[in-house]
């Protein structure tokens, strides 16, 4: 079911675990990126200043199990506002992290529009 949840959002999710290797990739990411980059070390598709803010992010969130959204960046031409966030077990330990995309348009769809339905 939460596999689910991923799949759908139309914004890109890539979940990392602690070792910074890509996870998962929903289908909205892999669209964005060109491929399937599941596997791969998230720093290969940084720079040397990105991969130090993540490295601190990831320690700020292994410091408190409070320590679970931050703020990164915002994109005005996209008109969204970025936030990395710690993906936790059950015993709230720090397993992972991912990026979380917020869009801010006004959605244009009429409200429950059937009509794109198959």
């Amino acid at each position: 079911m939460f596999k689910s949840v991923l799949e759908q959002d139309l914004a890109p999710v890539i979940l990392c675990d602690l070792n910074h290797t890509i996870v998962y990739m929903n289908p909205a990411s892999i669209k964005k990126y060109g491929a399937d980059l599941t596997g791969k070390s998230i720093f290969d598709c940084h720079n040397d200043k990105s991969i130090q803010m993540i490295k601190k992010v990831v320690e700020w969130f292994q410091s408190s199990e409070s320590h679970n959204r931050i703020y990164t960046s915002r994109n005005e031409k996209q008109n969204k506002d970025v936030y990395m966030i710690a993906l936790r077990n059950e015993n709230k330990e720090l397993i992972g992290y991912y990026e979380k995309h917020e869009f801010r348009n006004v959605e244009t769809d009429a409200l429950y529009n059937f009509s794109n339905l198959k």
